[in-house]
């Protein structure tokens, strides 16, 4: 999640500069606002989702505020040791606090979520900040979220990753998937026992070639065993899995990769479509028995989740505005965009592949109705099946799908079938309303506040049986029914004429069906194009067109937005072809149909295209970075450039870190156009590689992949490497680098005194004073080091190994972890605060002085003092000119020397860390 400023919009969000800020005290209360709604509370009573004794519970619970949760996030390995501290130091000073007379309720583990690694807090806001211990504990939420160690995330939201059955190697789409919660899961299980997998590897292959291994940690260890029988070992170990995340909007979707970044996996990438049309992603072909290509193949996921935009009603318990807002029409509005995703999901998955729908709403036109919609467009059950999912995640309190409903409209009345409402103008559609086959919908499943104290939330899981072709959207009754057609019949021929005059018939004609008047004037839209695969191209109705907008209008109530977020919407037939020019593969329309005569298509001579006045100008790159802060148009994006495995500046790495044969080589890319390594290389996994070269130049929008793996460094000496590694990448690279590099610490003590003091000096006798890695780091070469920290026995020594890069400069050492990291380590392993010691500020403002020192003796010089030196034309002395200019120089050489990874603050010398 990002940095959270002062309220709710950030710092200075939404007020100007020299505006007063508001006082903390004149805040509404969650409390305070009244939560009331006469039509919501009909909907749902009516409803009968609940027996009439638990009626009182729900909409008490509802009302409550919702607590607190977080998960312990990355790999089991991160997350056990971290659990550990919560449960041995935090859990007993909390169940020691009395208020009120009772004994205050600690935080509690989640029942059903695997190895305890999800938690909630009840306790009220006034008992947290009245009581010490609460606010160490507090502090340590804070200080392990800002590092990634730990997630607040709701509970509801962490169930549809668990129902996914993520196995090793599978490939996933998350269609929907910011602000990245659930991708953050889903990340985590396409990881699944990786470390455990390569340590193996590693012990083996190290064995061979006369390398030194580092003792394993407990974790690992028992990890190993599961993993030799089920694990994937096809890349010696590494995932072989993927994760491609996507979100409709730009913005939202750099949102998702602040959240997952934090993961350091090259197996993600991030896209920016719509998913109601998300394009099909190209492999590349394989080569046939003749030496061609042979068919083009594309990329079907194993797994899918649709987490969709819905009316969030189940969210009411911290989304107060749900009280106020909520009216009947928005999840009408939501639901043919909800059955196009969910549709275009089942279509992307293999056959045998499972696809996971799940909202936060409790409305079953969001549900149970999008359910039976898109299993009876995509083929019925033969086709698609609902998994029975009730003997999963034991300790879930549940409730079943529905099977039958009831239909609010916009006006608030009831409808409890689709005759009722047949031949009635209005929202409504057919399959907004219970199915006429026989569904097993009960397999659905509902969670309700009172349960559990938690939100509401919707999950199916679908299997789809064998591939489908998705039947076309029906038509918003435009094509009646013949009970209808003869109905309209019957009242025109009652209607009275003198025999001659057609004009009175004529008005009954129109007013039973008014004249088409949709304003786009047959520019039909993507979304419909993509939706009426063979249909003769014809006029969109306006009706079609109203729930269209009405769904642009909720598509983000899943997740409220920022106010400068909002953007003008665009012109009614613009809005698609903005956001997906150039047309995507899956998006081309197929030439031979009436709705691609106007369209220009790749490969056509210019005879076929749209006329030179209505065809879109050719756009520089120039172009596309000026357009990337307006509107919804095309943002630019780097392109993602793969490097040789040959390249001189990969062989110069190679050689610094003596590198291992056995660590993949071609899978190093950069970002820019001319696919140089100018300041950073980044590393991807071998399926990624073969996705993003594939579908180079086809109009898909990729907007991350790679983790950052190596960053050009100044240096002081020339013959030092000017690449080091970066954070994110070492747990990939560091056991593939070879001793020479290597710089061991077996103390807690050592490594205390490395996180507290920054930029240690190593010059003289400094070394004497670094302990045990002392008189390692004296000797070893300039540059990057990996700090291997082992695991040991002892209380001085540590259960479980670390890693973590040191930078080696001309006269300092210095580990390169920002400030956040360093605090929450010390506070995790030695649950101290301790204030951290940055010797380079110390340095620096010693070289100031002594410029000041030069400058007087410069000027007293220029006044007439003796100067040793000769004198310039303009009175000054040389020499002191020459000192002063190494001086400025001696001033800035550790700073540039002493690297630390980290954001620089303003008015401080800081080592060129990322920024």
């Amino acid at each position: 999640m990002g940095k959270r400023g002062r309220g709710r919009g950030g710092a200075d969000r939404g007020r100007g500069r020299n505006a007063p800020r508001t006082d903390r005290s004149q805040r509404v209360d969650y409390t305070e606002v009244a939560k009331n709604n006469k039509l919501f509370e009909g909907y749902y009573n009516q409803l009968s989702i609940f027996e009439d004794d638990e009626k009182e519970k729900f909409w008490a619970a509802l009302r409550r505020e919702l607590p607190n949760s977080f998960r312990f996030a990355g790999s089991k390995r991160q997350a056990i040791p971290v659990l550990k501290i919560l449960k041995e130091r935090y859990i007993p000073e909390i169940t020691s606090i009395e208020y009120d007379g009772a004994k205050v309720e600690p935080p509690t583990a989640i029942p059903w979520f695997p190895h305890q690694l999800a938690w909630q807090m009840t306790t009220p806001k006034n008992v947290v900040r009245k009581f010490g211990p609460f606010k160490s504990f507090q502090q340590f939420l804070v200080s392990e979220t800002s590092v990634g160690n730990i997630s607040r995330q709701e509970i509801v939201s962490m169930i549809p990753p668990l129902l996914m059955d993520i196995r090793p190697g599978m490939t996933v789409m998350d269609l929907c998937a910011a602000p990245g919660s659930k991708s953050a899961q889903l990340i985590e299980m396409v990881h699944g026992g990786e470390e455990s997998r390569i340590r193996k590897v590693l012990r083996d292959q190290n064995q061979r070639d006369g390398r030194e291994v580092s003792p394993d940690g407990e974790l690992v260890t028992e990890e190993i065993n599961d993993e030799v029988e089920h694990g994937d070992w096809s890349d010696q170990g590494r995932s072989t899995g993927l994760l491609i995340a996507n979100d409709v909007e730009y913005k939202r979707a750099h949102m998702l990769i602040h959240q997952i970044k934090r993961l350091h996996s090259p197996n993600l990438i991030v896209t920016n479509h719509d998913a109601t049309m998300y394009p099909s992603i190209k492999l590349s072909s394989e080569v046939g028995a003749d030496g061609k290509p042979a068919q083009s193949r594309y990329l079907k996921f194993d797994r899918v989740l649709a987490d969709v935009p819905c009316t969030g009603d189940g969210t009411s318990r911290k989304n107060v505005n749900v009280w106020k807002d909520w009216v009947p029409g928005n999840a009408l509005g939501l639901y043919p965009t909800q059955v196009r995703i969910l549709v275009r999901a089942l279509q992307m998955a293999k056959a045998g592949g499972r696809v996971v729908y799940s909202t936060c709403s409790m409305n079953p036109v969001e549900n149970e109705a999008v359910i039976s919609s898109a299993i009876e467009r995509c083929g019925g059950l033969s086709k698609v099946s609902i998994i029975d999912c009730a003997d999963q995640l034991p300790g879930l309190v549940r409730r079943q799908g529905l099977k039958s409903w009831i239909i609010m409209d916009r006006d608030g009345t009831i409808y409890d079938t689709w005759a009722q409402v047949e031949h009635r103008p209005g929202k409504l559609v057919e399959g907004m309303f219970p199915p006429k086959e026989s569904l097993p919908l009960d397999r659905c499943i509902r969670i309700y506040p009172h349960l559990q104290d938690t939100g509401g939330f919707f999950i199916t899981v679908l299997e789809k049986r064998s591939e489908i072709k998705a039947r076309p959207e029906a038509e918003p009754h435009q094509t009646e029914s013949k009970s209808s057609i003869i109905a309209a019949v019957d009242e025109i021929e009652a209607r009275p004429t003198n025999g001659t005059d057609p004009a009175p018939k004529i008005d009954a004609l129109d007013r039973i069906a008014p004249p088409n008047t949709a304003e786009d004037g047959g520019n039909t839209s993507a979304v419909a194009r993509q939706n009426k695969e063979n249909a003769p191209s014809e006029l969109i109705s306006p009706r079609k067109h109203t729930l269209d907008d009405q769904a642009d209008v909720y598509m983000s109530a899943k997740r409220p937005k920022f106010r400068e977020e909002v953007e003008p919407p665009a012109a009614r037939g613009e809005e698609d072809r903005q956001v997906h020019w150039p047309p995507p593969p899956g998006a081309q329309l197929d030439i031979s149909r009436p709705e691609a005569a106007n369209l220009p298509q790749p490969g056509l001579a210019n005879e076929k295209a749209a006329p030179a006045s209505s065809a879109p100008k050719p756009q520089t790159t120039a172009d596309y970075k000026t357009q990337r802060h307006f509107g919804h148009q095309q943002r630019y994006e780097e392109p993602f450039k793969y490097l040789p495995s040959n390249h001189p500046e990969l062989e110069s790495i190679y050689a610094f870190y003596n590198l291992s044969p056995h660590f993949p080589r071609d899978r190093f890319m950069v970002r820019n156009a001319m696919g140089s390594p100018a300041k950073t290389i980044y590393y991807t996994s071998r399926l990624a590689r073969e996705i993003l070269t594939a579908n180079e130049g086809t109009g898909i929008k990729f907007v991350h992949c790679g983790v950052k793996f190596f960053v050009k460094q100044d240096v002081q000496k020339e013959d030092t490497c000017r690449w080091r590694i970066q954070t994110e990448g070492l747990p990939i690279v560091e056991a593939w680098v070879g001793e020479q590099r290597v710089v061991r610490c077996w103390r807690k003590s050592t490594l205390k005194g490395l996180l507290v003091e920054m930029f240690p000096k190593v010059t003289g006798e400094g070394w004497r004073e670094l302990g045990e890695i002392g008189e390692r780091v004296r000797d070893v070469a300039y540059g990057c080091c990996v700090l291997r920290v082992e695991k040991g026995e002892g209380e001085d020594s540590f259960s479980e190994r670390m890693v973590m890069p040191l930078w080696r400069s001309l006269h300092a050492l210095n580990l390169m972890l920002p400030k956040e990291e360093r605090k929450a380590m010390l506070l995790r392993l030695y649950n101290e605060v301790i204030p951290l010691q940055d010797n380079s500020k110390a340095r620096f403002e010693q070289k100031k002085e002594k410029i000041a020192i030069k400058e007087d003796t410069v000027v007293n010089d220029t006044n007439g003092g003796g100067g040793d030196g000769e004198r310039d034309g303009n009175g000054n002395g040389a020499d002191g000119q020459e000192d002063l200019f190494q001086a400025i120089i001696d001033a800035t050489s550790d700073e540039e020397a002493g690297v630390e990874e980290r954001t620089v603050e303003p008015g401080l010398g800081g080592g060129p860390g990322d920024i």
